[in-house]
């Protein structure tokens, strides 16, 4: 059993999560993935509390260990002269470059795509910015709340004010799309012979999951405001109040609301709740209606009876409960490694599989985050050694 990138070299020069983020879904995928750290290290190696610190002046940030499974670590100083030219070896022998610095700082550390491209015309090269390589706006630093206020989701998330996505998602979609281009840009290789660049940014991100609010105002001129706990376009979706505890039902058909109804005594064809365009202009009194037939059934009743009408719902879970539940584990989404310092740990797992190999990602094992220049000695001794 193979892994899809086993034979796809990756220098990782990114930091913080976006840029991590891509290069440890291409490690996921089997890739070696090489991240090349400053002496002082990736920054969120400092980004805790929680840091775990088995011994004195070796603890580990669980923020780090979150997006960088699956690689080794060399620290190089990239202004100096001695490291770059290990660097521009490291470039010889790679199939792709990732960087996230900040528009301009490669070329003034001396590898401009021109240089890169010189070193190896196979290379790809994937750069994450903050809003763009190019622009008006190409120089500004990109930081994950920043760019979800700029592109627009704060302004469609919370109850009364706009609100940020509990996770940095304007980072992970970005390293999502960059990986994804990455993936693209290898295939094409295969018949061009030769790399490319591949640009994507935090902004891009943001925009590129607008969907359907995104066209409500490119095409219908509205300006969609703050969605809350509920769908703006499907009544009843969201989350419902019950005795015990908020439960989550999702009709999105008419047939799944006259089977919600029916089950709950409602009736499904009066006026102002018949349709879906009804029960949305009149959200809140739909809401009120779904939430006084649970009024008195526990969150484990109500959802009991959904199920037993094939009504789509589910529980609101802790992050413990989720990494506890049978489907997870079942999917592969929580995995053992064994790391240099803090010994055997759970991380959160990669997001496929394949049919041919029962660990996630196809690796046959994954490896955990490296400590700060873990690899320095095995990796100055191949560029000595192996010709590429």
């Amino acid at each position: 059993m193979t892994a899809p990138l086993a034979d796809v070299l990756v220098l990782d020069l990114t930091r913080a999560l976006a840029g991590p983020h891509a290069a440890m879904m291409l490690g996921d995928l089997g890739a070696r993935v090489i991240k090349v750290e400053s002496p002082t290290g990736d920054d969120t190696r400092t980004w805790g509390p929680p840091f775990v610190d088995p011994t004195e002046g070796e603890r580990e940030s669980t923020y780090f260990l979150s997006a960088n499974r699956n690689k080794e670590s060399i620290t190089l100083d990239l202004k100096d002269p001695a490291d770059q030219d290990v660097l521009a070896k490291l470039v010889e022998r790679a199939d792709v470059l990732m960087e996230n610095f900040r528009v301009g700082v490669l070329d003034r550390l001396g590898f401009p795509i021109e240089r890169l491209h010189a070193l190896n015309p196979r290379l790809i090269v994937l750069q994450i910015t903050g809003f763009g390589h190019d622009g008006p706006e190409a120089k500004r630093s990109g930081f994950d709340q920043i760019a979800q206020g700029e592109g627009g989701l704060m302004s469609l998330t919370g109850l009364t004010e706009p609100t940020k996505v509990g996770v940095p998602i304007a980072d992970l979609l970005a390293g999502m799309n960059g990986a994804y281009g990455v993936v693209s840009a290898l295939y094409e290789r295969e018949r061009t012979g030769r790399g490319r660049v591949v640009h994507t940014s935090l902004l891009a991100g943001m925009v590129g999951v607008h969907a359907f609010q995104g066209t409500k105002w490119t095409v219908a001129k509205e300006v969609p405001g703050l969605a809350g706990g509920h769908h703006p376009s499907i009544a009843p979706y969201g989350m419902f109040k019950t005795l015990t505890a908020p439960v989550q039902i999702a009709c999105g058909s008419e047939k799944l609301w006259q089977t919600f109804a029916t089950e709950f005594g409602i009736d499904p064809a009066a006026p102002g709740f018949a349709t879906n365009p009804e029960r949305v202009t009149n959200r809140d009194a739909t809401i009120a209606l779904v939430e006084g037939v649970l009024a008195d059934l526990t969150a484990e009743e109500a959802l009991a009876r959904l199920d037993g009408a094939g009504v789509p719902a589910g529980k609101v879970r802790t992050l413990d409960d989720v990494y506890a539940w049978d489907q997870t584990l079942s999917q592969g989404l929580l995995i053992d490694v064994e790391h240099t310092t803090l010994g055997d740990i759970q991380l959160p797992g990669p997001t496929l599989r394949f049919d041919d190999n029962a660990y996630a990602g196809g690796r046959e094992r994954h490896v955990a985050p490296p400590t700060l220049g873990q690899h320095n000695d095995e990796i100055r001794a191949w560029l000595e050694t192996d010709q590429g």
